[in-house]
């Protein structure tokens, strides 16, 4: 959805093309948490062993597999895999910069607000206290 060749004609196609694209950016957020979280763990693994005699056996889990080899055989592969999700992390970055951008285009343009849930209590609250009306008990409870 780079390009949009269709404008939105109402607004809740306008409401639905925003939503779309929040999700989108919740998406991208979730996916750089998600790698995050690996990149922390190689970083574990690789502190782990990088002291350790690089002739000593180590097990690497590949495709399901657990598969015998050395730490010398091991660190460059982690290592390179680490660099690797970093490099997609920076990737997804910029594509969240550019994804807010462009809700933040969006947003300008449809004249978008975002209401905030204590502005939507106020209001609710100001409305309750308009209707000036009489509380009356249950019917019939004269007896």
């Amino acid at each position: 959805m780079a390009a949009r060749a269709e404008e939105p004609i109402n607004e809740q196609a306008v409401a639905n093309v925003y939503s779309s694209m929040r999700s989108e950016i919740t998406q991208i957020y979730s996916k750089i948490t998600e790698l995050e979280m690996e990149v922390s763990e190689h970083s574990l693994v690789i502190n782990a062993i990088q002291p350790l005699d690089p002739a000593r056996r180590c097990y690497r889990m590949i495709g399901g597999v657990l598969v015998e080899r050395t730490i010398k055989e091991v660190l460059p592969a982690v290592q390179r895999n680490k660099e690797g999700i970093e490099e997609v992390i920076a990737r997804l970055n910029e594509a969240l910069e550019k994804k807010k951008k462009e809700i933040s285009d969006f947003e300008a343009k449809y004249k978008i607000r975002i209401r905030k849930p204590d502005e939507v209590k106020e209001e609710g609250a100001r409305k309750e206290g308009s209707a000036q009306g009489v509380l009356v008990g249950p019917a019939g409870s004269n007896e």
